[in-house]
This record gives C-alpha cells, structure tokens and sequence, in this order.
C-alpha cells in the first residue's frame, strides 16, 4: 500500500487556546478533514457513559467532559488509528470519549508515584472511569474504563487479537478486561489488572513476554512469577520488562546482552539467546521502589521517596552518573541525593525525571536534541531543561530520541528527533534540541480549547489525551 500524507490546514491556521474564562460546553460529534476533498470525516464517539451521553444534551459542564484522543506522526503499519496508511503532521483526532467529570487518568501513571487528582476528579467517586494511552514500535492503545483498545502493526500477535493482521483503527480487545494499566514494547505487550495480575502477548523470542518459553503469544497469557501478592506497577521497552509487587520488590524479564539491564548480576542471566524468559527479583536492589521505566538497554527505578536507582548500559551516560561506568548492580544518581523526583521516563539512550516542583531534569544521549539543552551534546549528569523553566511540569514521556512534557496549563511541549512528524508541530527540523510547544488544531465545533492531560510517545509516531473545554469566542 502507498504511503498517503494528509492534507492539513497551513500553520497558521493552528491556533489552541483563547482568552477569556471557560463557559459552557456543547457535545456533538467532531469533524476533521481528512483530505484534500471538502467532504469531513466524522471522529468516532468510542465510548461513553448513560448518564454522560444524557448529560451531552444538558449546557452544564459538570454533567459530562469531552476528551479526544488524537495522534501525529507516521502511520505507516496503522499506529495513527484512522483507518489509513498516512503520515500526520499534527495532533488530528481519532476517538472521542464521554466521560463523568470524575474520571481520572489510570492509576498506576507510567513511571510515577501516586499522583495528586487531577482537576476532574471527584476524591468521593467510588468507582471513578479511568483512561490511559501507551504507544509501542509500530502499535498503539487505549485505556477506557479497564478496557482496552489497541491498532497498529500485528506481527507476532502484540495486538493480542488471535492473529497478526494489522488493524488500523482501535480495536476493543475481547480477552482482557479490569485492566489497570498497559505498557506496550516493540514486538511485545504487557497489561496490568486489578487483581494485581500480569498478563503478557506478542513476541517472545527475546523473552520479554516471561513465560518461560521463546514462542509467540497471539492471545495475552498470565505470567506466572514466583512474586508474593500483587504486581502494582509495570513498564517494558524494546525487549525487556519490569514489574513492582504492593511490597515493593521488582522483578525483570527479557533481553540482556551483557548491558545487565535486568539487574540480576552474572551468577542470573540470560538462559538463552541473550534473553531471560523467567521473571526474577533484583535482589541487589537494597530499598523497596514503587515505580520503575525500562529505556534501551538499561533500567530506572524510583522510590517512594523520589529517589531514583539505575542500572544497565551506559556508554552514552544513561545512568547519568558522570562517567561511562555501567553494569547490573543498581546505584543511585549522586547528584540527585537532595532533589525529590516523582516521575521517571526513559528513551532509546536517554532519561527524563520530574521533580516535586514541576522541573524536568533530562540527561544521556543528545544526538538527536532529545535532552532539550538547545544542543545534541550528551550529558554526564542530569541537568535542568531551562526552556520548560517557567513551566510547572505534570507529566513526562520518552520516545526513543525524543521527549515530550505536560503542563498544568494544559500545554504539551516536545523535543528531539522530528525525522517522522512525531513531534507534532509542521516546519521543525529532524532534530529539535529544545522544547516547542505543540499547537492544536482549532475547528468550528464549539468543544473549545484543547486541555492536554497525558502524552505517550513510540519511535515514529505520538498520542495524547486531551479534554475539550469551552471557552469565549470559540
């Protein structure tokens, strides 16, 4: 199939906020142009609520939220959701959602402590709907109400579907439900229920899936680890994953190729092929941790109270400890001793932390202006990204050279590498060395400005989670 590019308004048509108060919301149906025709495309309501679609006829704002989920970059395999091999220069829409006003992003939040609510959420809501995004190589999903949607390339099964057929629009997958969180890996899926139960699916030549075997898996699997409890945190990257037990011992599983990425020392490596299908504990971890991101070809763990702890490769300075000194035992950051971190996100080669006051450190490989220092040099040790300095930072994400952030505003900022449009915002250079705010497109739809509220990043392409608040003159 050819590869299609969608014709988008010019730039300067891109405005994403007003000025002046919130109003009142209307709820409709959005239209987005998806060609150069003058026919629009109408974004699929996914899923909503009884009371929340009884709500979408009301004026009152408290009765129901808006939020889209959109997506940029290349779609090559079906990763973008709309329906086409194209390639998106910009946040465009691809599901719409009706949700309570006491809905929340889905807890646990990749790579961070418990979070405070957000500006929704109702702390009296038993049973509150909750939403997330992950993006993975050449997939994508969703998160709604523990359920999960996923599209986008299906080889070796890692859409969990029961086949390896791409699928180009989201997909209600059938075989999971009470999910709590989704991590999504190259060739590989990872999922989260409330029981506190692991499921894994996709390929497994590298044995990140943790069954014991080198096979593929076309539907998720239970793995079954030899933890006690609960898992309640996981992360997974190109080939190998992570997961937390309620006690705060971690457990690994996947590729190693003698980065020691897996921290379990020499005398527990790989059992084949470079790769350890059998989750183990990091029993040289010396603290329990509480949330944990797996970069390239190396680890972050964080505690409960905002320390970080890493291992692994470090010939481009991952670990950011000051030197190339890398290897299986984890060791904290020195130059972090006094600073409280909250969220940990991790790239190809690079590292992004933030801190209790919103600051967003980033440190490792800088060839691509991933690090945001307005240069492509590496860095030793983490080091502050001054253009977000005026900015109170919420959320952090790592692609594989490039670095996204959310703002209490609502902004989104991203930087590094742009050779696929994945940083959203058309006219950048490949490389991108400091943070550019991300514009949305404004449309005639009376849903009002563009809220971010989480940002999830792959290597080619990009998601977000946006609530549409009306506001004067729209």
């Amino acid at each position: 199939m050819m590869m299609m590019m969608t014709r988008r308004l010019p730039l300067a048509a891109l405005r994403h906020r007003c000025l002046g108060p919130p109003t009142s919301l209307s709820f409709r149906f959005i239209s987005s142009s998806h060609s150069s025709s003058t026919t629009t495309k109408t974004v699929p309501l996914l899923w909503t609520t009884t009371a929340a679609a009884a709500a979408a006829t009301t004026t009152d704002p408290n009765d129901a939220v808006t939020v889209q989920l959109l997506s940029w970059g290349r779609g090559s395999s079906g990763q973008l959701g709309g329906g086409i091999e194209e390639l998106r220069l910009y946040p465009t829409p691809v599901a719409s959602l009706l949700l309570p006003p006491s809905f929340r992003l889905s807890l646990p939040i990749p790579g961070r402590l418990s979070p405070p609510l957000n500006h929704h959420q109702n702390p009296n809501s038993s049973d509150p709907v909750d939403v997330s995004i992950s993006c993975g190589l050449f997939h994508s999903a969703l998160l709604v109400n523990r359920k999960l949607w996923i599209w986008g390339k299906g080889d070796g099964g890692r859409l969990g579907l029961g086949h390896e057929n791409p699928s180009f629009v989201p997909t209600l997958n059938p075989n999971l439900d009470s999910l709590q969180s989704i991590a999504l890996g190259g060739l590989h899926s990872v999922a989260l229920n409330s029981l506190g139960q692991v499921f894994t699916w996709g390929y497994g030549g590298f044995g990140a899936l943790g069954h014991s075997v080198y096979h593929r898996e076309l539907l998720p699997r239970l793995v079954n680890g030899s933890w006690d409890g609960k898992i309640s945190h996981i992360a997974t990257s190109g080939t190998h994953t992570a997961a937390i037990t309620e006690s705060g011992e971690l457990y690994t599983w996947g590729r190693d190729e003698g980065d020691g990425r897996l921290g379990l020392g020499p005398s527990r490596g790989p059992d084949q092929a470079g790769g350890l299908s059998i989750p183990s504990k990091v029993a040289a971890l010396p603290v329990p941790v509480a949330a944990v991101s797996c970069g390239g070809f190396f680890t972050v763990a964080l505690t409960e109270e905002g320390q970080i702890w890493n291992w692994g490769a470090n010939s481009n300075y991952e670990l950011g400890r000051g030197d190339k000194c890398g290897g299986w035992k984890p060791k904290p950051i020195p130059s972090l001793e006094d600073t409280r971190i909250i969220q940990i996100a991790t790239g190809g080669y690079h590292s992004l932390a933030l801190t209790d006051e919103g600051k967003v450190l980033s440190w490792g490989h800088g060839g691509h202006g991933q690090l945001g220092h307005y240069s492509i040099e590496n860095q030793k040790i983490p080091v502050p990204v001054e253009a977000l300095a005026d900015e109170r930072v919420i959320y952090i994400a790592c692609g594989g050279s490039s670095s996204a952030a959310v703002t209490d505003k609502g902004k989104l900022y991203m930087w590094g590498n742009d050779k696929d449009s994945q940083l959203g915002l058309p006219g950048l250079p490949e490389v991108q060395p400091f943070p550019v705010e991300v514009l949305f497109l404004m449309e005639d739809d009376g849903l009002g400005i563009h809220n971010v509220l989480c940002v999830a990043v792959g290597a080619s392409h990009a998601m977000c989670l946006v609530s549409r608040l009306g506001c004067q003159g729209v």
